[in-house]
């Protein structure tokens, strides 16, 4: 009877012990919201009749179901990664049927590959969701959100939810270089279009922080002449695409002294700029230095540097994704999303300005205890 006793005295605090670990990750969570394209897509795309999609093989490879789910990865993306950090399940796409109830707490994806900053950026894919248009998916998920846990909390887990914001490469990419000539860069030269981007981009980056957004990533484009698709469609002998480069090493500075603008304008770091671009070009200039193989050729694809076309089942396939900087003609592998999020993290100031992630949720932390 003794021992009984003394074993259910020990099942209860084991229990209690545990429900106490439960309780401070649920505390300790934040909401994570997120925002862009494709690089930041969770599979919101997947729920649209659109040909902007993940969903078919061998997207997914090394997912734990070896199956795809809308990410144009073979697995995780950046913010998959960033919800591990987070001690988070990964964000739902805003159109899943699951996200219902306390699922709602975890944040949301309102991310749709194919957008830009512009409205007419991806008109090829018809059927996205538009910057504007997931804006205002973040405002009816906070009327959902309000139903659930009330207007006064519902606010608070917005002001202090973490925001990542992925748009912008394709505004040049699918909109600007479409070949053979596009009506942008008939408008517009490139510093002029580029300055057009900035100011279109401060306008959504205003309109987040209007709505509650107070903790904002912004991530800057990649070396976009360096992917697999345009050393395809554009390189001779491997080199990259010299005009998509200018545009890219224009675009990145003025988004950063942007960002620096409208944070000393608004009093507070708000928002945080990530230099991608130069986290990228570092995989390109010396890929061996992190493990990779190739920054050059795609795992998945077909034609010169696997960069045409989609990929399908049909593609060529290469056996080890590890040792690929990129996936698929445009997007980083798994394990160059991993790369890329430990930089936003733990990124010196030439990689994060003001700061890095992992110095903005400490200085977070310390404010709210």
């Amino acid at each position: 009877m003794t021992n009984s006793v003394a074993l259910a005295s020990w099942l209860i605090l084991v229990l209690s012990f545990v429900m106490a670990i439960s309780t401070t990750r649920v505390e300790a969570a934040r909401a994570f919201f997120v925002f862009g394209d494709s690089l930041v897509d969770n599979g919101n795309n997947n729920y649209l009749a659109t040909t902007a999609r993940a969903d078919s093989p061998p997207y997914g490879i090394d997912t734990p179901s070896r199956r795809p789910t809308g990410r144009f990865s073979n697995g995780k993306n950046i913010p998959d990664f960033i919800s591990d950090a987070l001690g988070s399940e990964p964000t739902l796409p805003y159109l899943s049927p699951e996200l219902q109830g306390n699922r709602l707490l975890v944040g949301a994806n309102f991310a749709s590959a194919g957008i830009g900053i512009l409205n007419d950026t991806g008109i090829q894919f018809i059927n996205i969701i538009r910057m504007y248009r997931q804006l205002e998916y973040f405002q009816e998920y906070q009327s959902r959100l309000a139903d659930l846990v009330g207007t006064d909390e519902a606010q608070r887990i917005v002001s202090e939810a973490l925001v990542l914001i992925t748009v912008g490469g394709n505004d040049f990419v699918n909109n600007y270089y479409v070949v053979p000539i596009s009506a942008r860069s008939r408008q517009f030269s490139l510093p002029d279009y580029v300055k057009y981007l900035i100011s279109e981009y401060r306008k959504i980056l205003m309109r987040l922080y209007e709505v509650g957004a107070r903790k904002v990533l912004v991530t800057g484009t990649g070396p976009l002449g360096c992917v697999p698709a345009e050393l395809a469609m554009r390189s001779t002998n491997g080199e990259c695409a010299a005009e998509l480069q200018r545009a890219a090493g224009l675009y990145n500075p003025q988004l950063v002294q942007m960002i620096k603008g409208l944070n000393s304008e608004l009093g507070a770091n708000v928002f945080i700029a990530a230099n991608t671009q130069k986290q990228t070009n570092d995989f390109i200039s010396n890929p061996g230095a992190y493990g990779f193989t190739t920054s050059k050729i795609a795992c998945c694809g077909q034609g010169p540097y696997n960069g045409l076309g989609l990929c399908t089942v049909a593609s060529n396939l290469c056996p080890n994704r590890d040792v690929y900087a990129f996936w698929d003609p445009f997007h980083p592998s798994e394990r160059a999303n991993g790369i890329i999020t430990d930089m936003i993290l733990n990124g010196s100031p030439s990689y994060m300005s003001p700061m890095n992630l992992s110095s903005l949720l400490a200085l977070d932390t310390a404010t709210r205890t």
